[in-house]
């Protein structure tokens, strides 16, 4: 360390006469000592006022230049060099070295920069005000198709510059992208692939570029899907394949990019990985089994690249994706049931999987989780199922498997996921299927459970669906034992509160199901309907200008149908309907027009 001092204060006596041969001596004991312990090193020059002699050291045509670059790149590996490496001055004459021709001033310089801009706000704000991103960008442009080692490394360093520049900032990403940096760097991983380096600069930059939206657009009109199956399919090591998965991740949420992605072959990858980790037990294989049957899930959330792959039902990769299903391993279950609720997307796909047998084989998986209850494989079943009873045709057939029994075995789990896949399983099955919605609607314990959930105040999506299966069972079956039922289980207030709803499909619902009920047991529903404050809510929705149509004209159906009870009507008498009902005989829709007619007919007469 006095070597050190001794060479520090030499420095700054030389660099005031400019003596090179002095100066050149001076910067070899700092390289030195910064090899030897770069903080104490470091912290030295920081103390004797170094750095700000430096930039008058950085000339482009001084043999000096290269090794002073160098140095300011071993200091910047501290953090704490780095803003008093901008406040000395030294990114201006850096940026300038950038038009060079000297590759080892390219070298130090790139090194320089890209450790200054290394997580510095100050480093990055200095280095893009200086313009030096779009230097190093034309630079790579220029070079990347020369494959000698020395210049492979001073892409590499470029490469690097740009990713500390730009990492998680998205402002600079976005810079970088509009610049076109882009599919120079995709061409540039096509022909250096053999270089592990500069192929992992090139990934890394990657990764950070493809989590910007924008970014996709310009991926999507490269050859990047090729070149990073190619890439993947030479790989051995588990490191390489995770980082090419951490660029596929963000760039397989494009659907353009999905089926480029599985026409390179992607998909055959992530099976080979599936079948090479799936009995392992190292931590990196429970890793890559994940990281492959995700990526795969998300492959299939795609239109296009989910049609391809199913190919009429008949594919190989469907079939090795279904043979996930009854495996012993938790995350290919998942994986494998999340497949099929993608594969489900359109009817033609969820007819030909029910007519294949895939209901029992979700069903068996579903029995196994009863008491296993793991809730992602219970929710990703349930899923499927659901998207699978969306088709008329595969209800019967479904409700025929046993699926609603088997449904409602997790009618006691407290995760609001799998409620609310259980509920909406359930609305799908019954609907049009009066049979099944008796059933279904003269289970106590179903719907005291759907009552239950019908307050879950926490999870709006629980207790929306449980009030639509409230509705659903009653319009469905329109049986006076459901309606017993519901009336029991104390639903009617729920379906009340359903009809202010702000979406108006559930207010549409709750009001048929509050006229079945009016219709085929109002005296049972009476204290309830009253309890409610059922008329006063149908006054509000057939005064406000706002409601549908079809809103208003289920509201006076309603009135018509509670006319009968004596309370009901003195509420109705009380509210004078009769004024807000005939202003609705001028309404531009014919339906509602004419029921009020017939409305105000019935309200005359029983007045």
């Amino acid at each position: 360390m006095d070597n050190l001092s001794e060479a520090l204060e030499k420095l700054k006596l030389a660099s005031s006469d400019s003596a090179t041969d002095s100066v050149e001596s001076c910067l070899d004991c700092l390289l030195k000592a910064l090899a030897n312990n770069n903080t104490e090193a470091s912290m030295k020059i920081q103390e004797m006022a170094i750095l700000p002699l430096l930039p008058g050291l950085l000339k482009p045509q001084s043999a000096c230049t290269p090794k002073v670059a160098n140095i300011i790149a071993e200091v910047a590996k501290n953090e704490f060099m780095r803003s008093p490496c901008v406040e000395a001055g030294l990114i201006p004459p850096l940026i300038q070295l950038l038009n060079s021709t000297d590759q080892e001033v390219l070298l130090q310089t790139g090194r320089a920069l890209g450790n200054i801009c290394y997580d510095s706000h100050e480093g990055r704000s200095a280095v893009d005000l200086a313009g030096g991103a779009q230097i190093v960008a034309d630079h790579i442009k220029s070079l990347y198709q020369n494959t000698e080692p020395e210049n492979e490394k001073l892409l590499t360093v470029f490469c690097g510059m740009l990713m500390n520049y730009s990492n998680d900032n998205d402002s600079l990403q976005a810079q970088l992208i509009n610049m076109g940096v882009i599919p120079t760097l995709v061409k540039l991983l096509g022909i250096h692939s053999h270089n592990t380096a500069l192929t992992e600069m090139c990934l890394i930059a990657f990764g950070n570029l493809a989590e910007l939206e924008s970014s996709k657009e310009q991926f999507a009109s490269t050859n990047i899907a090729e070149e990073l199956v190619r890439l993947f399919q030479k790989q051995t090591e588990h490191e390489k394949k995770e980082m090419i998965f951490e660029v596929l991740a963000p760039l397989a949420e494009n659907d353009v990019i999905k089926l480029q992605l599985v026409e390179a072959g992607l998909v055959e990858c992530l099976l080979q990985v599936v079948a090479q980790t799936v009995d392992g037990e190292r931590e990196e294989d429970i890793a890559q089994l994940k990281t492959a049957s995700d990526l795969m899930v998300l492959l299939l959330l795609g239109d296009e690249s989910m049609q391809k792959l199913f190919e009429g039902g008949k594919g190989s990769v469907f079939q090795r994706v279904l043979s996930w299903i009854p495996s012993h391993n938790h995350q290919l279950q998942l994986a494998g049931a999340l497949a099929i609720a993608n594969f489900a997307r359109n009817d033609g796909n969820c007819i030909h999987m029910v007519d294949t047998g895939i209901v029992q084989k979700l069903l068996e998986l579903l029995d196994r989780h009863v008491e296993e209850g793991n809730v992602t494989v219970q929710h990703a079943a349930l899923s499927a199922l659901r998207n699978l009873a969306i088709p008329v045709v595969n209800k019967s057939k479904m409700l025929s498997a046993g699926v609603a029994d088997v449904v409602l075995k997790f009618l006691q789990s407290e995760m609001p996921p799998v409620q609310f896949k259980l509920l909406g399983t359930l609305r799908m099955l019954i609907d049009t299927q009066a049979e099944a919605a008796d059933q279904l609607g003269t289970n106590g314990k179903l719907v005291e459970r759907l009552v239950e959930w019908c307050e879950a105040k926490d999870h709006a999506g629980v207790m929306g669906e449980s009030n639509r299966l409230l509705s659903a069972l009653i319009r469905h079956s329109k049986s006076k034992e459901v309606v017993r039922t519901v009336i029991q289980g104390g639903g009617v207030k729920h379906l009340v509160t359903m009809a202010t709803s702000e979406h108006m499909i559930m207010q549409n619902e709750a009001l048929v199901a509050l006229g079945l009920i009016a219709g085929l047991d109002l005296v049972a529903a009476e204290k309830d309907f009253v309890g409610a404050s059922l008329v006063s809510v149908l006054h509000k929705l057939l005064s406000d200008e706002r409601s549908a149509p079809e809103i208003k004209y289920n509201s006076m159906i309603l009135i018509c149908a509670v006319m009968g009870s004596e309370p009901l009507h003195k509420e109705v008498q009380s509210l004078e309907f009769i004024d807000v009902v005939s202003k609705l005989r001028a309404h531009e829709n014919k339906t509602v027009s004419h029921q009020a007619s017939l409305t105000e007919q019935r309200l005359t007469a029983q007045s």
